[in-house]
């Protein structure tokens, strides 16, 4: 596994397909992953036990933040929702865990100060904490977050009219945020530019997906451009 160190830079690039999609399989995502990190991303954001454990056996010293897609009847939050999901993303090898951490209620009723305290305590893993808002990002961190990343903006309910990447919350929350709490820029990053533009506005991190590893996506558009 990666040394997780404090306040990392550059970029992570995530590898991730949607269900259905040949690119799915977990030695297309490995493969994925290798290019990536051979070309110089600081490391990778993948989905799901099956293909963190891929990666760690192909890629042995790579950086991994993890996490696990999973919905609930009684929930929206699907980010690695619960106990038994962050146990298996850890289990499978990530260096750190990604977790839904905005205010929205969890599948069971589960806490997030009691998930995240129990992560620290029992496993002592790193986590990230994907938020839509400035005050949940804050309070993910005063709740023990390593890193905060704006993966959720304009994917909750609360933001749902809003649009990624998240310019506005940068700066505001590079002003607020502890030191040693790292700022992850993720949602809408689709080019070299924006990536920059990250940096630029206070980010340590930029992860980047459909536009590097979302084949279906894009070939998907190209050919809707074709119409």
């Amino acid at each position: 596994m990666a040394e997780v160190r404090p306040n990392p830079s550059g970029l992570i690039v995530s590898v991730q397909a949607p269900e259905g999609s040949p690119m799915r399989h977990p030695d297309v995502i490995a493969a994925m992953a290798e290019a990536s990190l051979r070309n110089g991303a600081r490391g990778v954001r993948l989905e799901s036990p099956e293909h963190i454990g891929a990666v760690r056996r192909r890629c042995p010293d790579a950086l991994i933040v993890g996490l696990w897609k999973r919905s609930f009847p009684d929930s929206s939050v699907y980010i690695t929702p619960g106990w038994q999901e962050i146990l298996a993303v850890w289990g499978a090898g990530a260096d750190v865990i990604a977790l839904d951490a905005t205010e929205r209620v969890r599948p069971g009723g589960e806490e997030l100060e009691q998930l995240i305290g129990r992560a620290r305590r029992e496993l002592g893993a790193p986590l990230m904490a994907d938020v839509d808002s400035v005050a949940n990002g804050l309070r993910a961190a005063a709740l023990g977050c390593d890193w905060v990343g704006t993966t959720l903006y304009g994917y909750t309910e609360a933001t749902a009219a809003l649009s990624p990447p998240a310019w506005k919350l940068l700066p505001l929350l590079r002003q607020q945020l502890p030191p040693g709490v790292s700022l992850v820029c993720e949602g809408g990053i689709a080019s070299p530019q924006q990536v920059r533009q990250a940096l630029d506005q206070g980010a340590d991190l930029v992860v980047v997906g459909t536009a590097i590893t979302g084949v279906d996506l894009q070939v998907a558009a190209y050919v809707q451009a074709c119409c």
